[in-house]
């Protein structure tokens, strides 16, 4: 059974997108067979990937039975990776997109039919708490917060985590808090090292691992690409995404849920 992963902002500009990106890649170079979903309507994983809005097939022509999800499905060049996109969606139709996902039994449909297929999957949310992420919420067996390290986001994490406990008291009773991830972190800036600080003292399963802000997203972002896949030096922020996935797997092997293959080993000899 999988580990679906959902990556949730109640505010936008969090770097949500980049982080479901580059944390699939992470978990898919590691040899975990990954499965990356936009639910987003913006379609930030495609943009991400430097691809027109049309180029894709994805969950909008699944929706109007133009395509079945095994036709949508996107391989990479990543062996282990494979993408779920939005597909092509009229910015008119949002609001129809959005009522495909929330009907009853829908995503969970097509979380049924894929998930054995792959040891994580990565849900790339919209910003907010509104129809859509709640419903991820639903189905979902994990989550991952991003906070940017800024006041703002510092005074609105608490509403992501109020509904992340009703969804989990209420409506489901698997989902599990992995953790918060600090983002864009700044630490030699005054105002970022305070934000941290409280965000050490003050929250509860806050991730070790923390993403600085850095130019190397910025020139990823360009390139359409991921931070791994860059030319040149391997990045230090790679090796970030490494680390947090390393993280996260040991946190699901220690909530009692299957992390990777290595989770089970024959007795060995050492001499």
């Amino acid at each position: 059974m999988a580990n679906i992963i959902s990556i949730i902002s109640s505010k936008g500009g969090a770097g949500k997108t980049t982080v479901a990106l580059n944390l699939a890649v992470a978990l898919a170079e590691g040899q975990e067979p990954t499965l990356l979903v936009d639910l987003d309507p913006l379609g930030g994983i495609g943009f991400s990937l430097a691809r027109s809005d049309t180029e894709w097939q994805g969950l909008a022509e699944y929706f109007m039975d133009l395509a079945t999800i095994d036709e949508v499905i996107l391989p990479t060049k990543l062996q282990h990776l494979s993408i779920l996109p939005r597909g092509a969606l009229d910015p008119l139709d949002v609001g129809l997109y959005e009522q495909f996902l929330h009907s009853a039994g829908m995503l969970e449909q097509i979380l049924a039919t894929v998930e054995d297929r792959f040891r994580y999957i990565i849900i790339d949310t919209p910003s907010g708490l509104g129809l859509i992420t709640r419903k991820v919420m639903t189905v979902s067996t994990h989550a991952v917060l991003p906070l940017q390290a800024e006041p703002l986001a510092l005074r609105t994490i608490s509403q992501t985590l109020r509904v992340l406990q009703h969804v989990k008291e209420n409506e489901n009773h698997n989902l599990e808090l992995l953790g918060i991830l600090a983002n864009m972190v700044q630490l030699k800036k005054d105002v970022s090292f305070t934000i941290m600080n409280t965000v050490w003292a003050s929250l509860d399963g806050v991730l070790e691992t923390y993403m600085p802000r850095s130019d190397t997203f910025t020139l990823a972002s360009e390139k359409g690409l991921p931070v791994a896949f860059l030319a040149g030096k391997y990045p230090a922020e790679a090796i970030r995404f490494e680390h947090l996935a390393t993280e996260i797997k040991g946190i699901i092997h220690n909530l009692g849920g299957v992390a990777g293959e290595s989770d089970e080993r024959p007795e060995r000899a050492l001499v």
